[in-house]
């Protein structure tokens, strides 16, 4: 059942005061943003998704330099475990044959493992469990949509591979080319995840135009995407705003919708995904290193372009950059 309704002073304050703290989520369903960055106005065309079990992955080979680093205990065994939560398309999801852990992230847990020369097992995990399940060393590693934050750099050590990122999407015929900062969303109709920090980001946007005597965004709030996705293309609603990487993956996959606009991870703050290890057992540092010699060689670009996620390259990966910061 659809629902929407435009928000009062009041929410708005609440939910701006709530905005740092929302960031910090990095559900894979729960994605944060930063000041815009440049945007793509182009019509959507699709592409096609190997969802099979069969994926034909990017090659990649072992980096003698990188392998060097991965620590004596995880050479040990000559294995990587590392986990997602699946069910977010195209960052980790399953297959056809409804076992099979496939996507972007997946891609890259294997491009890393095999860098360093370790056999990897890639295994699904509740969100609410990866935590202690690398801390305890009953994993080795996270890779699912994690973002960098200050109080998780207490526990974790963190080797950068994405930028994270918003984005608005309009229908793919619509007249809105640009969203680049808050004039260019006064009097739209706008579908957002109530309670989210895209929410509260445009909050703050809707108020600071009305305060310069522009039109109210009107805030749309559906129970699941099919409605919303049916909102957009009957015309109720103009743009859809949140996680950027499902709604880039739904664009590429159909043609029926067109990215207007992104915004960085962690707004106002920038934002990264990291491959996330336990603090402190060098796991990271050779993480990092693969990562680089994957984005030297070309392979890092491959496996982005593969899911529909160039968008959210990074130049280089960092350890342990700065987080998001605590409460």
């Amino acid at each position: 059942m659809a629902r929407f309704a435009a928000k009062s002073g009041v929410t708005a304050a609440l939910a701006a005061t709530a905005l740092l703290g929302l960031a910090a989520c990095s559900d894979p369903g729960a994605t944060a943003a930063t000041a815009p960055s440049a945007s793509s106005s182009s019509t959507s065309t699709t592409k096609e998704f190997n969802l099979t079990p069969q994926q034909d992955r990017v090659k990649v080979t072992v980096d003698s330099a990188a392998a060097a680093k991965v620590p004596d205990a995880i050479k040990a065994d000559g294995k990587l475990t590392v986990v997602t939560t699946g069910g977010t398309p195209p960052l980790s999801t399953f297959a056809t044959d409804n076992k099979t852990l496939i996507g972007s992230e997946v891609d890259i847990a294997y491009a890393v493992g095999e860098t360093l020369g370790l056999d990897v097992e890639v295994l699904p995990v509740a969100w609410a469990d990866w935590p202690l399940g690398v801390e305890s060393g009953k994993y080795e590693a996270v890779l699912s949509n994690v973002t960098v934050t200050e109080a998780r750099k207490e526990k974790f050590d963190f080797a950068t591979y994405r930028n994270d990122l918003l984005g608005f999407y309009a229908k793919s015929d619509s007249d809105i080319s640009t969203i680049k900062e808050a004039k260019d969303v006064a009097g739209k109709r706008i579908i957002v995840g109530s309670g989210t920090n895209q929410e509260a980001i445009l909050v703050r946007w809707d108020e600071e135009n009305k305060k310069n005597g522009l039109k109210p965004v009107e805030f749309q709030y559906y129970d699941d995407d099919s409605a919303s996705q049916l909102a957009l293309q009957s015309g109720r609603a103009d743009l859809t705003f949140g996680p950027n990487a499902s709604a880039a993956y739904k664009a590429a996959k159909d043609g029926k919708t067109k990215e207007v606009g992104t915004l960085e991870g962690g707004w106002p703050l920038k934002a990264e995904i990291a491959f996330t290890t336990k603090k402190d057992n060098g796991l990271a540092v050779a993480a990092q290193a693969a990562l680089n010699t994957l984005i030297k060689d070309g392979n890092y670009a491959k496996i982005l372009d593969r899911w529909g996620l160039s968008s959210e390259a990074i130049p280089t990966s960092e350890l342990n950059p700065a987080g998001l910061p605590k409460k």
